[in-house]
């Protein structure tokens, strides 16, 4: 780590990420809340937890707080994400990350553990084409315990409901507008301040190359599927039971119980 790195105030970059998330999810610690609530049903409050396509470690942070005997290990290709996550929890010996491209196929051999006990993920997979996450289910169904559980929240919308759908997204993109003319940063406006920043740079301009530049957009090969095709899906890769346990209108969490 550089001494630029060394200094630099980890944490608020990680608040600085949640802040600009919940710009677009302003219901978003109680989907966080109502996942560990499942975890500690299912599992109990010492769960060794995957923490899938991590980012900063959001779901870590909250799993670690809630779960003093909670281990976690997050898992992401984006190396700016990453760095603010290793600097986040740089004394907190109850985290790892490692550094994989959930593309590719053998993935799961680069984590230090062969099973968890509970597989989570949050506003992410959206970024995969529907063939992709299909074959994600399955490897995640692969290193989910017996007993188990998965977790994903993220975009799930209901194509039954165009009117609602419509008024929904006409109510957010009003809500946003007046929290950014409060100030608030959207994503692309939170990467170009990741940009600027001396100990970030580098690892923004590899995270530019590899997924390209947010003010471009940086989502065209992801999709979004129904709730009920995200537990169809999770039904045929093996897991027991699958349904929803949160939804909004746009939203959902969909649960899988190896």
């Amino acid at each position: 780590m550089t001494d630029t790195a060394a200094v630099t105030d980890w944490q608020a970059w990680q608040r600085s990420w949640d802040r600009q998330q919940e710009w677009y999810l302003p219901d978003r610690e109680e989907r966080f809340r109502v996942m560990l609530d499942a975890v500690e049903a299912v599992v109990g409050p010492e769960p060794r937890i995957l923490d899938l396509a991590c980012g900063t470690g959001s779901i870590s942070d909250r799993a670690l707080r809630r779960f003093p005997g909670a281990t976690t290990t997050g898992v992401d290709l984006d190396p700016a994400l990453l760095t603010i996550a290793r600097g986040h929890f740089a004394a907190e010996p109850r985290a790892e990350f490692v550094t994989a491209d959930l593309r590719d196929p053998g993935w799961t051999e680069r984590l230090p553990h062969r099973a968890y006990d509970a597989v989570l993920t949050a506003t992410a997979l959206h970024w995969l084409r529907s063939d992709e996450l299909r074959v994600l289910y399955g490897q995640v169904a692969g290193v989910v315990r017996e007993g188990g559980v998965f977790l994903n929240a993220d975009h799930m919308p209901d194509p039954a409901t165009p009117r609602l759908n419509a008024a929904d997204h006409a109510y957010q993109k009003a809500r946003q507008a007046r929290a950014k003319a409060e100030g608030a940063q959207d994503w692309a406006d939170w990467w170009q301040t990741a940009a600027r920043d001396e100990a970030l740079a580098g690892p923004v301009a590899e995270r530019f190359a590899i997924f390209g530049n947010p003010a471009n957009g940086d989502h065209a090969d992801g999709e979004t599927q129904s709730v009920a095709w995200h537990v169809e899906t999770l039904r045929a890769a093996g897991f027991g039971e699958a349904r929803a346990v949160w939804c909004s209108p746009s939203d959902a969490m969909v649960l899988g119980l190896k």
